[in-house]
């Protein structure tokens, strides 16, 4: 198979017809998820996926393509592994059930024995040698065979547990996957909407939380000039830069393209300024470069943009100033960051001319 997971941009037409070519000769079913993964190869716009469909040969078996699919379009498995765990679950908490019942049988049945032989000793006349050692007896297999149960119910219920930990552990992957961004493998867009939503389910968390919103400078340039996978080169270490350069617990995502945006909780405008100030510097002093050739790709700089959540009335509120904030720094001169609050009241509908490098 051709590593045919170019970076140069092709026409979507015929892009579809390379994608429709390449699956025929390598004998893939044109499942709408298979067709998904070679776009995506074949684009350019995932070289780790492109690297991956490369490496499974001429002919990858649907196992192996799905095993790439789930970790590359994890979205699109996702219902399959939601419907099997509902599946599993159901099937276990009846087992559960049934147990129970069971055991509610049979310490039913072991109540009846001793009833009976609390009647039968109650009855002093009829009391024998004989009599008391049936009742003896019965009470002693009675009480044997409902600890025999006991112990096997625990067995079994231990069992179902370790199933349904199993059954947590796969559900917990596939978010982990669904949320995380393949390319640079911190958080997605989809586990920011959720996360920037949870800001205003509570009177709280508006006051005490702030978006920055970051864009890589003149990134068309940078791909335009060194090509793609420098471009994807700088994404990556520009959101390692962004992850490891925030105290534990503050949200970093990449939000699309060269986009990123960190929700920071607990300070206020001036630290979360001062956040991105430091961020942004740390982007300016990186030296990005080749490793082979030392060849410059910069300067790589990033334009911010903040507002404080008690500025909005909605999550879409807080993003639309942001990007308002962001799109001040780009026109101002990018590499530089701008509080919501300093824009004033300048007409709204400006921020909307914003169109990305």
């Amino acid at each position: 198979m051709q590593a045919a997971a170019t970076h140069q941009e092709r026409p979507q037409k015929d892009l579809a017809g390379a994608v429709v070519a390449t699956m025929r000769r390598l004998g893939i079913v044109g499942l709408p998820r298979n067709y998904e993964i070679f776009y995506e190869a074949l684009s350019g716009a995932n070289p780790a996926l492109g690297l991956a469909v490369v490496a499974l040969g001429n002919r990858p078996t649907q196992q192996q393509l799905d095993e790439v699919g789930k970790r590359f379009c994890a979205h699109h498995y996702g219902q399959g592994v939601v419907e099997q765990a509902r599946e599993v679950l159901a099937r276990e908490l009846e087992d559960v059930a049934t147990l129970l019942r069971s055991e509610r049988t049979q310490v039913e049945k072991y109540g009846r024995i001793l009833s009976e032989t609390s009647d039968g000793l109650a009855n002093r006349s009829a009391i024998s040698r004989e009599l008391l050692q049936k009742i003896v007896g019965a009470v002693a297999v009675a009480t044997t065979s409902t600890i025999d149960r006991g112990r096997q119910m625990e067995s079994t219920l231990s069992e179902k547990s370790d199933e349904l930990e199993a059954v947590k552990c796969k559900l917990e992957e596939y978010k982990r996957l669904a949320e995380t961004d393949p390319l640079t493998q911190i958080l997605n867009r989809r586990a920011f909407d959720t996360e920037i939503a949870r800001i205003y389910s509570s009177k709280k968390d508006i006051l005490f939380n702030a978006l920055i919103l970051a864009d890589i400078d003149d990134f068309k340039k940078i791909n335009d000039r060194f090509g793609h996978p420098v471009g994807d080169r700088i994404i990556r270490s520009i959101a390692d830069i962004f992850q490891s350069s925030v105290r534990r617990g503050v949200f970093v995502a990449r939000t699309g393209g060269e986009e990123f945006a960190i929700i920071v909780e607990g300070t206020s405008e001036d630290h979360t300024t001062e956040i991105a100030e430091r961020l942004r510097r740390l982007v300016e002093q990186t030296r990005f470069t080749d490793p082979v050739t030392g060849v410059s790709y910069g300067p790589v700089t990033v334009s911010m943009g903040i507002c404080m959540a008690a500025e909005a009335a909605t999550s879409d509120e807080l993003y639309i100033k942001a990007d308002r904030a962001l799109y001040r720094s780009k026109v101002a001169g990018r590499n530089r960051v701008t509080r919501h609050s300093d824009i004033g009241t300048e007409s709204t509908n400006k921020w909307l001319l914003y169109r990305k490098d």
